[in-house]
């Protein structure tokens, strides 16, 4: 891993959570942020690179009201980390299958009106990516190595498959919110800990032919 210094958090936990462990794909959009590639073939993030989009991201989230903001995810692993956001953020969110219309369609029973998006992950999350794009709402993602930037205005290159990672992921997400938003100082921290945002095996109902 290049050095890097400043992280939001220290490098060892953010490794730890797994931040920085891509696919065995890459796309042409993700190069620029792939650090290397192990003998597994599994392509390796550059931390430096997520801790700077975690904080272009937080600015940008801060700039709208929180109840404009709108968060999905389709995978079941992105539930708890979305609802802890959400909590602390005051954000909206969508868990699950994205009903089309949601955003396109006013007639549609849950209908939302973003002003920002944010989704897990840019491939499983298409739907909304779509419905987002023909509202000129503009979409933050989480993107791992064998995402695409279509529909997507600011990336954050991150690990969007595993538990630990999109726990730490959203943690970092909400913390650096409230501290751009003044809630918190700009060294401060949030009660909730990276565990409370992890999705528990336990929660998850079982699957068949499911994606996690």
């Amino acid at each position: 891993m290049p050095k890097v210094e400043n992280l939001l958090l220290p490098l060892e936990e953010m490794l730890a959570a797994g931040l920085h462990i891509g696919t065995r794909i890459k796309t042409r959009d993700m190069e620029q942020y792939i650090y290397r590639v192990r003998p597994d073939g599994l392509f390796i993030l550059n931390i430096g690179k997520t801790d700077e989009k975690i904080r272009m991201a937080a600015k940008f989230v801060a700039k709208f009201d929180s109840e404009r903001v709108l968060v999905v995810s389709s995978r079941i692993y992105g539930k708890t980390p979305i609802e802890k956001f959400c909590e602390l953020t005051r954000a909206l969110s969508m868990i699950g299958r994205f009903m089309p219309g949601l955003i396109s369609n006013p007639l549609q029973r849950r209908h939302a009106e973003p002003q920002l998006v944010l989704a897990t992950d840019p491939r499983a999350d298409f739907q909304a990516l779509k419905e987002s794009t023909s509202a000129g709402v503009p979409v933050i993602a989480l993107c791992d190595t064998d995402n695409g930037f279509a529909g997507v205005d600011l990336a954050i290159p991150v690990n969007n498959k595993g538990r630990r990672a999109l726990a730490m992921i959203y943690w970092l997400l909400a913390r650096q919110v409230l501290r751009e938003r003044g809630e918190l100082p700009a060294d401060g921290t949030i009660t909730a800990t990276v565990d409370d945002f992890e999705t528990k095996l336990a929660a998850i109902a079982p699957r068949v032919g499911g994606e996690l």
